[in-house]
């Protein structure tokens, strides 16, 4: 086995012991009387419905307007759009088209100090702007705005290349007959792009200039659009188009689940658990024990990081109890990966081979059962994440609370197994050979092996 440089074991152990302690703590500094977040830690996670509690609206159209089934589930689409790009999945949104009322709950920001629902209500009710670009910038030029859409609509129909398949229909104004027109013969064979407030929700090439007013958006793929994703669109599209505004009918807290006091439990259980693990792995395995202990802060650290937004530039995850169960478990795939390691090199120095050996052998023979382990609970974390995601494929059958729960579940649960790969297999291999070369280390006894005679 061709050994590592001595040094490595200590540059990676630093490297993931800074990682620890800044995804727990964070980096904060202070410009006058103003926070300023460097890296973002624990306490800049977005705690769910369930264990932070947070606000409930209903939502009405204003001025008496009396809304139609699409506009409705137009409404409704994009303020999931608007939850989803906040990366708020714990959230529960239930339209009553009989009585034009749609209700809203989603877990309070995790910077929220004073719980303020109605300023929280305002931002996510304000008006959507919809906008058609000139190529795929959010700076491209504006050709029309959701004020020129008269009407989207799915539709299943033989586009022009006589093939069948769902795709959005456009309708636009007079106004926007005009400027539809000038916009497509600028950027023929170009991309017009469709953005609501600053997220691209699509970029349909433009194959003709169109002149009267009505246009179709077909799916980019070979299969093009799906029946759900084509529906989606319309929605999209009609909610910034909508006739009317929202008015605030009601809104309110809700009471956590779960609790603060209980998650302070909660943490403080997983200090201890962290204790015995450590103390586990080191008494039962010494040197690959450590070593793997290291590595499993590396893995937690990574996982917290998906949750809390490390760096400014990304939002916080919304962590539920669910969500807290999928980074236990992917953490207990960790100490499993690392415990048949360890014993597959127990197994080889029992054997009377050398220490290098014993290693390099025993990390080989290891590696396709945490492999196989590992990618089938990647394939489930992968399903449960397109099954129960924003998409909310089955939403109907299990109903949107119970669909953003499982998401959180399948989220954290891969990040983790990921991470597993990462720091138990990667990173603990690589810090396991390089510490064996040190002198003081080169004991068999210290992996495992048999007292000398």
């Amino acid at each position: 086995m061709k050994r590592i440089g001595k040094p490595v074991f200590f540059i990676v152990a630093v490297i993931i012991l800074f990682l620890t302690y800044t995804s727990v703590f964070g980096i904060y500094g202070e410009n006058g009387d103003f926070k300023l977040t460097y890296i973002k830690g624990i306490n800049d996670i977005r705690w769910g419905i369930d264990i932070k509690g947070g606000v409930e609206a209903v939502f009405a159209p204003a001025d008496g307007v009396d809304a139609t089934d699409d506009e409705m589930s137009a409404v409704k689409s994009i303020l999931d759009l608007r939850l989803v790009q906040n990366n708020v999945t714990d959230y529960e949104i239930y339209p009553d088209y009989s009585n034009d009322r749609i209700t809203v709950r989603f877990p309070w920001k995790s910077d929220e100090k004073d719980y303020d629902p109605g300023e929280a209500i305002k931002e996510l009710a304000s008006t959507a702007q919809l906008t058609f670009r000139g190529g795929t910038s959010q700076d491209g030029e504006v050709i029309v705005s959701g004020d020129d859409v008269i009407s989207a609509k799915a539709v299943y129909t033989q586009t022009s290349d006589n093939k069948l398949e769902y795709v959005v229909d456009l309708t636009f104004s007079e106004e926007g007959k005009q400027k539809f027109a000038d916009g497509t013969e600028t950027y023929l064979n170009q991309s017009i792009s469709i953005w609501m407030d600053d997220q691209l929700i699509s970029a349909p090439t433009v194959s003709s200039h169109i002149t009267d007013g009505k246009a179709i958006i077909t799916g980019g793929g070979s299969g093009g659009f799906t029946a759900d994703e084509a529906s989606d669109l319309a929605n999209k599209i009609t909610a910034g188009a909508l006739p009317f505004t929202l008015k605030i009918e009601s809104f309110g807290t809700i009471s956590p689940s779960l609790g603060t006091y209980a998650l302070q439990a909660m943490g403080i259980a997983a200090l201890a658990a962290l204790c015995l693990i450590f103390l586990f792995m080191c008494i039962m395995y010494r040197v690959p024990g450590f070593v793997a202990f290291i590595a499993l802060l590396g893995q937690l650290s990574i996982s917290i990081m998906a949750v809390s937004g490390y760096f400014p530039v990304f939002n916080s995850f919304t962590m539920t109890i669910p969500g807290i169960a999928g980074m236990i478990l992917s953490i207990g795939m960790g100490v499993d990966a690392n415990i048949i390691t360890a014993e597959r090199i127990k197994d080889e120095l029992w054997t009377g081979k050398t220490l290098d050996g014993c290693i390099m052998n025993g990390t080989k023979s290891s590696l396709s059962a945490i492999i196989d382990g590992n990618i089938t609970i990647i394939i489930v974390a992968i399903i449960l994440i397109l099954v129960f995601g924003p998409a909310n494929i089955f939403s109907m059958l299990f109903g949107v609370s119970t669909t953003g729960l499982i998401y959180a579940f399948g989220y954290t649960l891969l990040v983790g197994v990921i991470a597993n790969f990462i720091m138990g297999v990667g990173a603990s291999r690589l810090m396991l050979r390089s510490v064996s070369g040190l002198k003081f280390l080169r004991n068999k006894r210290l992996y495992g092996g048999k007292k000398k005679s």
